[in-house]
């Protein structure tokens, strides 16, 4: 399967396995490998001065090394053979994921029937343990009936259903790189099973206004988002879909105040407010957007202040819908606007 590490390893076991047999062996792309052997931080480090890459402990508790390779191969993890690789296959989550290939032979090694879940589509706990020893899996187990159109067996399925509470254990980096892969389906798959409340989540109506993961989010958690790690832009998005208001009317006044609480996400906020009819007059005020203002804050004589900003978004309002369209308007209503604000 890889040239370098049969290089790497004369004279040493080394199989590959996990994913990476997975996938090849269901024609997708490999982009990780997972090699079990004998010395992970020895491997990862000859691997790196004989091919290049960064290297660094994945896990001291465990004894795995990660080498970030780049490539075609973004990363290769080594990790400990220990009693063999039968004992290895064992402790993972899935059949399909107990497989492992000699980095020498291209031998396959199956005991546990991975191969037969792979062409029936069914994903199967490897043991009654697996959820118990890394909750995660009970993610990993939906994510991939979602990803790879397989379905999970019946004794996986109430395995699932009892382990459902310990969903909230992995930490929160973990969980968000498990649900953000999902699609519609997916998060409806967790539902079905006891895992999307524990979370924070609901369904709700508008899960497939978008096909985008963060839009799914947003929808799904709502102010519960929170209790995640998402980045600072994601939490922007979700602020931004989350206090929009449907447009009461189509006219360029309400277009741009819709516009003006959203942008830049305005497109996604209709769909999340339902209103996917404003689209086109929506799109047309972003081609029609002027590119310079009329006035700058500077020019209006006034001390520096909120009020600055209130008869600047004004301006720009009464621009937009076609009240104004020169300098000399822009002036004209911007001292009637700082007459009514020192009166007030």
């Amino acid at each position: 399967m890889d040239d370098r590490l049969r290089e790497l390893f004369v004279g040493e076991e080394a199989w590959i396995v996990g994913g990476a047999v997975r996938d090849e062996l269901l024609l997708r792309p490999v982009l990780d490998l997972d090699v079990a052997c004998g010395d992970p931080r020895d491997a990862a480090h000859r691997f790196a001065r004989r091919f290049g890459g960064s290297v660094f402990s994945l896990s001291e508790r465990h004894g795995a090394w990660r080498v970030v390779a780049g490539g075609a191969v973004e990363t290769v993890d080594f990790t400990p053979l220990g009693q063999g690789i039968d004992a290895d296959l064992a402790t993972r989550d899935f059949t399909f994921n107990a497989i492992a290939v000699d980095v020498h032979t291209g031998a396959t090694r199956d005991p546990l029937g991975g191969r037969a879940d792979l062409h029936a589509g069914v994903v199967r706990v490897v043991s009654d343990s697996v959820f118990v020893d890394d909750p995660l899996r009970l993610l990993r187990a939906v994510r991939f009936e979602d990803e790879l159109g397989f379905r999970v067996d019946e004794r996986t399925e109430a395995l699932l259903r009892a382990s459902a509470a310990l969903v909230v254990e992995p930490a929160g980096e973990r969980i968000l790189a498990e649900v953000e892969r999902l699609s519609a389906d997916g998060y409806r798959r967790l539902d079905q099973v006891g895992l999307l409340a524990p979370l924070g989540g609901v369904l709700d109506a508008r899960l497939e206004a978008l096909d985008d993961p963060d839009f799914r989010l947003v929808a799904v958690f709502g102010a519960n988002l929170s209790r995640l790690p998402i980045s600072n832009e994601v939490k922007r998005y979700a602020a931004a879909l989350r206090r929009a208001e449907r447009p009461p009317d189509p006219s360029l006044r309400s277009i741009h105040r819709f516009r003006r609480s959203t942008e830049p996400w305005a497109l996604d906020a209709l769909a999340y407010v339902g209103a996917p009819e404003f689209v086109g007059i929506v799109e047309a005020a972003r081609r029609a957007e002027p590119t310079d203002p009329l006035l700058r804050g500077d020019e209006l004589g006034l001390e520096p202040g909120p009020a600055i900003g209130r008869i600047l978004d004004a301006i720009d309002e009464e621009r937009a819908a076609g009240t104004i369209s020169t300098r000399e308007e822009a002036l004209a209503l911007a001292r009637d606007l700082a007459a009514q604000e020192s009166g007030a």
